[in-house]
């Protein structure tokens, strides 16, 4: 396969984003860069420029609507057979292009790699291992664009429900298996998910759960996702607690020295 479109929405997305587009130009044939974004006021337009400067490839358009008016808008200035979606806070593992393409058949319209949340202190390999488990029965209920290799033609004629600030993505991959393709998870690619900090507070992550169920509620085949996030940021929000307390009873219970 030759090159390939990719499309990326930003917001004030600074804080991974140079590692992020690295890892896209380091692992993808990337054709043009497609950036969506919703008027930015930090570093990120700042950060695209440049990449842009350094490939000279990069198309910034200006969207203020939900990820649903964006994802469409990115799509229309698609110009190649396949495109890819990338999140402004993911990574990609090494060789992603081309572990990915190994997965394209016929009657395949869409190609997922894994999406590994990095979750602040917890660095338990197990609990790791589920987040994997979890992120790929995830993408079966509902989908995800967080790196997702898409066969252009099937999504071109598209139209997104504009209040799907969430969900737009599982909107995507049924309209391509509505066609008669495939979804297909690629288990030998991922992504990791840098999430900014703040997004990993109890008062976000209520926020994040309230967007889910309200979008979910559109969709009611795959409302049970809706749980999925809350439980891994209420699980983040026990083991900082448990580690908290932890290390707060042990300093208490120290015995002093006796001089």
């Amino acid at each position: 396969m030759e090159s390939i479109d990719v499309v990326m929405l930003t917001k004030n997305s600074e804080h991974i984003l140079k590692r992020c587009l690295e890892s896209v130009y380091e692992n993808v044939p990337v054709k043009r860069l497609i950036v969506v974004d919703a008027s930015s006021t930090d570093n990120t337009l700042k950060i695209i420029g440049d990449f842009n400067d350094k490939y000279g490839n990069v198309k910034v358009i200006t969207e203020n609507g939900t990820r649903a008016e964006a994802r469409e808008r990115g799509i229309q200035e698609v110009e190649t057979e396949w495109f890819m979606f990338v999140d402004s806070d993911v990574v990609l593992c090494k060789d992603w292009f081309k572990k990915a393409v190994k997965h394209i058949d016929d009657d395949v319209g869409a190609v997922w790699g894994l999406n590994i949340d990095l979750i602040p202190n917890v660095k338990n390999k197990l609990f790791m291992k589920s987040l994997a488990l979890v992120a790929r029965e995830c993408f079966n209920l509902r989908g995800g664009m967080h790196d997702t290799l898409i066969r252009t033609k099937l999504v071109k004629d598209i139209k997104i429900p504009r209040k799907l600030h969430a969900y737009e993505d599982a909107f995507i991959i049924n309209w391509i298996k509505e066609k008669g393709y495939k979804a297909v998870i690629g288990d030998d690619i991922y992504c990791l998910h840098n999430r900014p900090m703040e997004d990993w507070d109890l008062k976000e992550s209520i926020s994040l759960a309230a967007l889910e169920i309200k979008c979910g509620l559109v969709y009611s085949h795959i409302f049970r996702y809706a749980f999925y996030y809350p439980f891994f940021a209420f699980y983040w929000f026990l083991q900082s607690l448990g580690k908290n307390f932890g290390d707060l009873f042990s300093r208490k219970s120290k015995p002093k020295m006796v001089r």
